[in-house]
């Protein structure tokens, strides 16, 4: 057994430093990817979240501290970067940041709408454009299914009219799933964003097979609960059978039991730091656990 706390992992570590040090067209041919059901678009395992972490105003340090995490994500072969206007200042330095890496080739850009009525929706759907600097979203989802009936006829339109390319909607804490799969099974969505992590595993008894079902991809948040899955496992071993599919560090095998989930697209756990967004993506790199190694990672969590 072998203890690497995220405090002191050390990002050389064999392909981690390997993979980091390739330039982001060779890595983007070699990162773990899964395809998008509706359309067989593949799009890369880890993105990134930017709730909190992306929140900083118009601060000139913050706001270039977090264009070079942007840099590293795409360097290592990054796609989806997830915001919301529920995220304060995020999609403002979002998009301060694309212009300032000259608009990454890979970026995939999903955000999502979170207001009452239709008329509102459609406004702050095209103040979101202007704050990325975008004419199109890849993806806009309904947040936390706010007036969703309202917004997904708006994004029927847009998606036909070739606004946005994919639809989707949210929720997170484990709420709503009930709601979810009736608007799941009842319209032509294309991606559902929910929670879903190794001690959050309800999404599993219905949310995630019927996605399946019905070719809907899915995007994974809250992949460490704000950080509190990764404080309450720092103090225990990461076991050394991890190495089996190189996990090198507990966000990493955290990150690595969420992707490893078929039905699973994408998890976007989010970060303002340089050296985890390097820890996050070099999952990428490495193979994922089988069915039997990730009954024995619930298994170990659940002793600890």
């Amino acid at each position: 057994m072998t203890s690497l706390p995220r405090r002191t992992f050390i990002a050389g570590l064999a392909a981690g430093a390997a993979l980091a040090a390739l330039p982001s067209q060779v890595v983007s041919a070699q990162v773990l990817t899964r395809a998008i059901p509706k359309s067989g678009e593949r799009i890369p395992l880890i993105g990134m979240g930017s709730w909190i972490t992306f929140n900083v105003g118009a601060d000139a340090g913050l706001r270039g501290q977090r264009t070079e995490v942007l840099r590293t994500f795409f360097e290592i072969g990054g796609g989806m970067v997830d915001s919301s206007p529920m995220y304060g200042s995020s999609e403002a330095v979002i998009g301060h940041a694309l212009e300032k890496l000259d608009r990454p080739i890979g970026l995939f850009a999903a955000t999502k709408v979170w207001t009452p009525t239709q008329y509102l929706g459609v406004k702050q759907m095209q103040r979101s454009e202007d704050l990325w600097g975008l004419k199109k979203f890849d993806l806009m989802q309904v947040h936390n299914l706010l007036d969703w009936e309202a917004h997904l006829e708006t994004l029927a339109e847009w998606k036909v009219a070739g606004r946005v390319r994919y639809v989707g909607i949210t929720t997170s804490h484990g709420g709503r799933h009930e709601e979810m799969a009736a608007i799941m099974k009842s319209r032509p969505i294309d991606f559902v964003q929910f929670t879903y992590n190794i001690a959050d595993r309800d999404a599993e008894a219905r949310l995630l097979p019927l996605a399946a079902d019905q070719g809907i991809a899915v995007i994974c948040n809250r992949p460490f609960r704000r950080g509190e899955l990764i404080a309450r496992l720092a103090r225990y071993p990461l076991p050394a059978w991890a190495m089996a599919f190189q996990a090198q560090s507990w966000p990493q095998f955290l990150l690595k039991f969420i992707v490893s989930h078929p039905a699973v697209t994408c998890a976007i756990p989010a970060t303002s730091r340089v050296d985890h967004m390097r820890e996050n993506m070099n999952v990428l790199a490495g193979p994922l656990p089988d069915t039997a190694e990730r009954q024995r990672m619930i298994k170990y969590v659940e002793s600890l």
